[in-house]
């Protein structure tokens, strides 16, 4: 059955096309709560038909319906309209029009009901992520209270005093859980419902005047967030339709994922609807690599919101070690069943370290450089202390307690660490990308401690340190089999992990692969086996767990081709990196120019369209930063510090598919803004 997100920030909600919540994983949630799990809409006992629905903005939803036959209607007698707006609460305009020629009566009722669960036991019961032949019964829905002073309803978890209060603008009958209305309408008379829905997890009441105007100042406050967000990212223009309606969406998608929360957590985007809508360590520094175009305000706070939950302590129930950079924060009920801030991850670290240059590189903020060193050098010292378990030079994972990740790379589900044959390997692992993340952050971390702390042991001992790394990784990670290759990781027993996977993409860009290899690399990247016609595939054709519909295991995860892009890029495979920019917009056109967190890696002779992946994350944060750092590599730009300009790696000109014009101004990078060109494919760059 069709369903319908919208949200703002890290609150949602998930219904069908006639905007019924009634479904297992539907719901209006909050702070990984669902606070309604229940609301459903009936004309004289029937569910009316629907004529169209869809979104209106990100935060908005509206939906026409007609009436069924039932309790004497005739055809289409009564249209109804019913609006959604998802802010700091949820709120429901009903309209219900008589359109006919002749009186008409009839009962207009909703059913409500929220049981509170928690957002990782709803997931549980998702057939992409999780089991729900297995995972443990949901809690039923509360009892509802009725409070005829305020016409109001109130939910409320018996076990911590969560609550959601329901406010109706009219009043109705009340039986069990469902409000019932007896509407009688003259010809082309309306009659209108307002249902505030307000969520709260320590009981905060609010009186039904203070909710109507507390509704109506935040649709204000969201639009013009919209509006100023909008303006403040890099204008674009083109006559190639995919890029600039995908760069739209993207924009779009990022400001949707702004988060809703006091702090610094609430300047960053979350990860993904439905089921990742906080941070997440990896998703936050990735996305913002992918999203400088857009300025360097989302990685700066990312930096600066990431030190201040570093680990502190070495504490194996939540797979914490100091230094570490954390992988998830949970809130509510999620936060109370597993845990509120968890460190499973293996590369979030390396890529801290990443981020932190490559913000540098695009502002020479010097200042920012200093303020973090203190957790650069903790996040070094936790590579080389915790992340290397066994001292053989290489970063590995091991989950410690029973309620972590198994795995703790980017491929983090249970049966992505595969051998050719289609064995699962056992840890402590050694991820080959991760080895690539760590050679790309000493080196980088070393121009740092060289030009802006002036320390130079420092920066000549990482710099030895990473030319030890690329050297131990060439000799343990290289295969000459089916052409040459990097295997995806080493095992517990230091076995290659031989599966041929989108991970070497990664290496490129991070730099650590030698030139005398990159033509293996990028023909198995760009070979049958990898090259789905859409995009590179998680797991080659060639390997025995390749299945083009498993989430780790031969699937097409947009963020991923993103920076492989970028690694062909970097070694002048122009060719390549322009094959991924082209297939990956064009794939966006299918999906309404809003990449999804990952499609099928079914191949594109087989198919018409790129095929969608099952309860696929949309909007979700590094798919929606896809298009942007696509972009950035058809025109080739890359920040150039020392002169506080921007120097353009590209081919003299761009391919004609890219169309004939193209114009991006408002870049802004070394405090000032830049416009971008491209006619007739030649890029010039130019101060605004």
């Amino acid at each position: 059955m069709p369903q319908l997100t919208i949200l703002e920030g890290s609150n949602f909600c998930i219904c069908d096309d006639v905007g019924d919540i009634d479904r297992r994983t539907h719901g209006f949630y909050s702070e990984d709560t669902r606070f309604l799990s229940v609301l459903r809409l009936k004309v004289n006992g029937t569910r009316p038909l629907l004529l169209s629905s869809g979104k209106v903005e990100y935060f908005s939803a509206a939906f026409f319906l007609r009436n069924p036959l039932a309790g004497g209607l005739e055809h289409d007698v009564i249209s109804i309209m019913r609006e959604r707006f998802v802010g700091e609460g949820m709120q429901d305009m009903i309209a219900v029009q008589n359109q006919g020629m002749e009186r008409q009566s009839f009962e207009l009722a909703l059913e409500l009901g929220a049981d509170f669960a928690d957002i990782l036991s709803v997931k549980a019961h998702d057939f992409a992520l999780g089991d729900p032949l297995r995972a443990d019964p949901l809690p039923d829905p509360v009892p509802m209270r009725f409070y005829d002073e305020h016409n109001e309803f109130l939910l409320e978890d018996p076990g911590d005093g969560a609550q959601t209060q329901v406010i109706f603008s009219e009043r109705g009958e009340i039986d069990g859980p469902v409000v019932r209305w007896k509407i009688e309408l003259e010809p082309r008379e309306r009659w209108h419902l307002r249902i505030d829905i307000v969520p709260s997890l320590d009981g905060d009441h609010f009186v039904p005047r203070q909710v109507e105007r507390r509704f109506g100042d935040e649709l204000t406050r969201v639009r013009e967030s919209l509006a100023a967000w909008r303006l403040r990212v890099p204008q674009i223009r083109t006559d190639w339709d995919d890029l600039g309606r995908s760069f739209f969406q993207s924009v779009s998608d990022l400001a949707s994922l702004r988060m809703r929360r006091g702090g610094g957590i609430g300047r960053l985007p979350a990860a993904g609807m439905p089921w990742f809508m906080n941070v997440f360590g990896r998703d936050t520094l990735i996305t913002c690599y992918q999203t400088l175009l857009f300025g360097p305000e989302l990685a700066r706070n990312a930096l600066e919101v990431l030190a201040e939950l570093q680990a502190t302590e070495d504490d194996p129930a939540t797979d914490a070690e100091p230094g570490k950079i954390v992988h998830e924060v949970r809130d509510g009920k999620a936060a109370q069943k597993w845990f509120h801030t968890y460190y499973g991850t293996a590369d979030a670290t390396p890529l801290y370290l990443i981020l932190l240059s490559e913000v540098w590189r695009w502002t020479d903020d010097a200042a920012l450089v200093r303020d973090l060193k203190e957790p650069a050098l903790k996040a070094l010292a936790w590579i080389d202390e915790y992340g290397d378990r066994d001292g053989d030079g290489f970063v590995e994972y091991q989950r410690r307690t029973e309620r972590g990740l198994e795995n703790q790379s980017w491929k983090d589900s249970g049966d992505s660490q595969r051998f050719a044959d289609g064995s699962i390997a056992k840890g402590p692992i050694a991820p080959c990308e991760v080895q690539g993340y760590v050679y790309d952050a000493k080196r980088r971390t070393a121009e740092l401690a060289r030009e802006v702390w002036r320390d130079r042991a420092l920066a000549d001992r990482l710099e030895r340190e990473a030319e030890e790394l690329r050297l131990s990784f060439e000799a343990k990670f290289w295969t000459d089999r089916r052409g040459g290759y990097y295997a995806l990781a080493l095992d517990g027993e230091k076995r290659q992990v031989d599966s041929l996977c989108s991970n070497i993409g990664h290496l490129l860009w991070s730099g650590i692969v030698p030139r005398e290899r990159v033509d293996a690399i990028v023909d198995a990247l760009m070979g049958e086996e990898l090259w789905s016609g859409w995009g590179v595939r998680t797991m080659s054709t060639g390997d025995a767990a390749y299945n083009p519909l498993s989430y780790h295991n031969g699937t097409v995860w947009p963020h991923d081709n993103s920076l492989i892009a970028v690694g062909l890029a970097r070694y002048g495979r122009w060719a390549e990196a322009q094959r991924i920019v082209r297939r990956m917009l064009t794939a966006a056109g299918h999906f309404s120019y809003q990449l999804p967190e990952v499609f099928a890696g079914m191949a594109r002779q087989e198919t018409p369209f790129p095929i969608a992946y099952p309860t696929a994350a949309r909007p979700q944060a590094w798919a929606a930063g896809t298009p942007v750092l696509l972009l950035q590599v058809l025109l080739g730009l890359r920040p150039d510090r020392a002169r506080h300009a921007f120097e353009t790696l590209a081919p003299p000109e761009l391919p004609s598919w890219a169309g004939r014009s193209l114009r991006l101004s408002g870049v802004r990078a070394f405090d000032r803004q830049w416009d971008v060109r491209a006619d007739d494919g030649r890029v010039t760059v130019e101060e605004g």
